[in-house]
């Protein structure tokens, strides 16, 4: 039984690189060396060639990427690596829960490390080529570090936990382990913009000025109490733009990149944030963080029917069940539900995009939006032309083509 389940996660694997590589062979078929018609009025055929160019290199570059990764694993599975690991914990400590943390720990390290030339390239070859980077080699190595130590203290802590939950409570573990990882998706929710985003990015609040008032009487206009607007350091790593919406009630934050700030005018920034307010008006991040928890709630209600299974460990080497070896087996062999719950995932998410464009429009106008959507998505070289089937599978937002269509109703 064991090797059927073993050859089964072998299959998985192998389907799901085969997949992704396919949709992205889609998008290549929607390259063309002459500027569409759709996008005359976005790009330049200067800058239109540019784009074309970065996607083929980002193309190439995500073969040797996926191909690299892909050997790893399979390396790993045939060669009884998770085996091996396994074994080398339990010479180091007799306890669980050190052994889960340190079996986890070091394929983290050591993915981390194995995978960090290819980082190292995208950031200083490919991102440097065409203008992006603005990465220091000081910046990398401090971010370097201080994902690892936040990965340590709050993965190796979470995965203490819940390995003790499992111990403790049995069977309903799962319950224990539910209801921790709710308050702690809460409590990211709410502080992760003044508790770790703070460790690799400065916010100032927003200057008084045009660009402060004209925000204030947008946010007064559409009776949004807004007291916390932040304009955040994104130049220190690149040259695209974004601005994001995050917390709850008091703790509600709008952070506006620097490069936003300084790519469009007043009244295209006060169309971007109608459009992250329109979130908050359509309660978007509320009910996407209550999704977040039901599926968690049932990945690890399924989890616990299973960790005990001889078989998912035998099937990676190991033949007493072990919580962490069960561990990584589920995480595999869930990944095509995981996959089905991520699609709707972002079929809501592109909703609420339609939704929150829908808002700027009505409570502040439709042209100023998509100027903006124009301008953050030429800077930034991105697609405009994907795949529809890439696109249904992998975007979280609508196209820019599609968005300005949605907007021109509102015009």
């Amino acid at each position: 039984m064991y090797t059927t389940v073993f050859y089964l996660i072998v299959l998985i694997i192998v389907i799901e690189f085969l997949w992704d590589r396919f949709l992205l062979y889609l998008n290549t078929t929607m390259w063309s060396d002459k500027l569409p018609s759709e996008l005359q009025d976005v790009y330049d055929e200067e800058k239109y060639a540019k784009q074309q160019q970065y996607s083929k290199v980002n193309h190439k570059f995500g073969w040797l990427t996926t191909i690299y990764s892909l050997a790893l694993i399979l390396l790993m599975l045939f060669f009884n690596g998770f085996a091996w690991l396994n074994s080398w914990t339990t010479q180091v400590s007799d306890n669980s829960i050190i052994q889960a943390i340190l079996f986890l720990g070091v394929l983290g390290l050591g993915s981390t490390v194995l995978n960090m030339p290819f980082s190292l390239y995208s950031t200083f070859v490919i991102e440097e080529k065409f203008g992006f980077n603005k990465t220091t080699p000081k910046t990398f190595v401090l971010d370097f570090i201080k994902s690892l130590l936040i990965g340590a203290l709050l993965g190796g802590g979470i995965l203490a936990l819940i390995v003790w939950f499992y111990e403790a409570a049995g069977e309903n573990f799962w319950l224990y382990a539910w209801g921790f990882m709710t308050v702690f998706m809460l409590f990211i929710t709410m502080f992760y913009t003044s508790v770790l985003l703070p460790l690799f990015n400065k916010q100032t609040p927003l200057e008084d000025g045009e660009l402060k008032v004209a925000i204030e009487e947008f946010s007064e206009k559409v009776n949004f109490k807004l007291d916390n607007i932040y304009i955040m350091d994104g130049s220190k790593r690149s040259t695209k733009a974004n601005a994001f919406f995050s917390g709850l009630g008091a703790k509600k934050r709008i952070v506006l990149y620097d490069t936003l700030v300084n790519d469009l005018e007043v009244d295209e920034i006060v169309g971007v944030l109608a459009h992250e307010i329109g979130h908050y008006k359509k309660k978007h991040t509320l009910w996407g963080m209550l999704s977040g928890i039901v599926q968690t709630g049932i990945m690890l209600y399924v989890f616990s029917l299973f960790v005990d299974s001889p078989v998912l460990s035998q099937a990676l080497g190991v033949q007493k069940p072990v919580f962490h070896i069960g561990l990584i087996a589920f995480g595999i062999l869930y990944s095509p539900i995981s996959g089905v719950s991520g699609l709707f995932s972002t079929l809501l998410s592109r909703k609420n995009e339609y939704e929150a464009d829908a808002f700027a429009a009505t409570n502040h106008n439709s042209s100023s939006l998509i100027k903006a959507l124009k301008t953050i998505s030429v800077n930034a070289l991105s697609n405009l032309t994907p795949h529809p089937w890439f696109v249904f599978f992998h975007y979280s937002h609508p196209p820019l083509l599609a968005r300005i269509n949605a907007l021109k109703k509102y015009s």
